[in-house]
């Protein structure tokens, strides 16, 4: 899942992008509202954590600009400030939910799956090819009726190429997703991962899903589902 932070104090946002981090989130942070709003133009977020007090633009405009242009993403309002009339505000604008500042991570996170759960865009309760289910509400992952333990990265990896099954992605692709911008996607760690995925997901079972397609990157098999959730 792909996170846009937008916050100008810097220890604020490198707070949250290692804690997201840590959950298996991807992140990418903007500094100002002029470059905040670019982004959550140009590319695609399953959640907008958005600051008030922004320069360029606040975080009133960059919201308002998002609705109007159609976008459904969904915005959590960050700041300072705590009166009930710039939480009505925000609200009115189109925000999605409202934390004031200083606040504990944990309640964040919390906040950001509940706005996950409830986002407008569609998703499968339950993600699946042939008899290989993820389940991103409650973090579970099953081959046929066996739970598997997944680490955080690699539960966000599988989800990943799941929700893309049968397509072709690229390791810039992934990097963008799953790991942070600056991944360096010339490094073996993504090869590394699909490794502990082969080996957790497939061999175990007898499966070969994970398909490499040399030079291009990797594709998970799209096969009919064959069981059914818990």
């Amino acid at each position: 899942m792909k996170i846009l932070v937008v916050e100008d104090e810097h220890v604020i946002a490198d707070a949250v992008t290692r804690g997201l981090g840590a959950e298996g989130f991807t992140t990418r942070i903007a500094d100002n509202g002029v470059d905040g709003l670019w982004l959550a133009q140009q590319e695609e977020f399953d959640v907008v954590v958005l600051d008030i007090m922004l320069p360029g633009l606040n975080g009133y405009e960059v919201c308002r600009q998002l609705r109007a242009s159609g976008s459904l993403v969904p915005i959590l309002m960050l700041t300072a400030k705590d009166g009930e009339y710039d939480e009505a505000d925000a609200l009115d604008l189109g925000a999605d939910d409202y934390l004031s500042k200083p606040f504990s991570f944990v309640v964040l996170l919390a906040r950001i799956r509940a706005l996950l759960r409830r986002a407008p865009a569609p998703r499968d309760p339950v993600l699946a090819t042939g008899d290989l289910r993820l389940d991103p509400a409650t973090a579970q992952c099953w081959r046929g009726e066996v739970p598997i333990e997944l680490t955080a990265r690699e539960f966000a990896l599988t989800e990943f190429l799941l929700r893309r099954k049968g397509q072709l992605v690229s390791k810039n692709t992934i990097a963008e997703h799953v790991w942070d911008a600056e991944l360096d996607v010339d490094s073996n760690v993504i090869e590394v991962y699909i490794g502990y995925l082969r080996r957790k997901l497939d061999r175990p079972f007898g499966r070969d899903d994970i398909q490499t397609v040399r030079g291009l990157g990797y594709r998970l098999q799209d096969r009919p589902t064959t069981v059914e959730g818990p």
